[in-house]
């Protein structure tokens, strides 16, 4: 399956170390891609598989878990169209670190391990680009970790509205709303709380007017939720 000369250049504009390359190095890369549609809930990444491909998200949105001891699923991260990710293992030979599911009926591009390092980690320009990329999924690390560290399931499933808000929030006039689709389910499985103190939660938050529920996915994040967020 092929995909637009377009489509791949809006794509590398938003990965910073595929932004700094020429068209003509561009185009080189795209004479490699592999492109794959993937059903919604189908696995895309194995955790522990080995590093063959480099990701990136031309249709669709995928979810990032991991599972518990117990075999709870816990949601690590979402990414969406134009996201990319298993550069990680790529960089260092290791195994996956978590799994890739789609969420709705994705499509997306891959680049073979041999490519990524033929046609990207040999170009000076890329490599800073790298290590300031490594930086950020470390401060997202980070950020995971304050949520697993909150001992209230209310503070749990409150800091993860807020990272959601700050990754896919736009600002209107009636709060900050997140434009992806997010289930009672999946931001439990983010919070790493069960799906009914999920629900509760969000219940209670309701009738306080601190968010608001469109379609029953799409949240609204008023100014009282950030100002009780602020208290934390």
């Amino acid at each position: 399956m092929k995909f637009s000369s377009e489509d791949f250049f809006k794509i590398c504009n938003g990965i910073p170390f595929l932004a700094c390359l020429s068209h003509k190095e561009l185009s080189e890369i795209e004479s490699v891609v592999i492109v794959k549609k993937f059903l919604k809930n189908q696995v895309i990444l194995l955790e522990e598989d080995e590093p063959s491909y480099f990701y990136f998200i031309i249709s669709g949105k995928v979810k990032v878990i991991r599972y518990n001891e117990a075999g709870k699923e816990l949601m690590l991260a979402i990414h969406k169209r134009y996201d990319y990710f298993g550069e990680m293992a790529i960089l260092d030979g290791k195994t996956a670190p978590a799994t890739i599911i789609a969420m709705d009926s994705c499509t997306i591009g891959f680049i073979t391990r041999s490519n990524f390092i033929k046609l990207i980690m040999s170009n000076e320009k890329c490599l800073q680009k790298l290590i300031d990329l490594l930086c950020s999924r470390l401060r997202e690390a980070w950020t995971m970790l304050n949520v697993f560290g909150f001992a209230d399931a209310g503070d749990k499933v409150r800091a993860a509205l807020k990272i959601f808000s700050q990754k896919f929030g736009t600002v209107g006039k009636n709060g900050t709303m997140i434009n992806i689709k997010l289930t009672h389910k999946d931001l439990a499985n983010f919070a790493a709380v069960s799906r009914e103190t999920a629900s509760r939660i969000i219940s209670t938050m309701m009738k306080n007017g601190e968010i608001e529920l469109i379609d029953h996915k799409y949240f609204i994040l008023k100014q009282s939720f950030f100002n009780k967020e602020s208290l934390l």
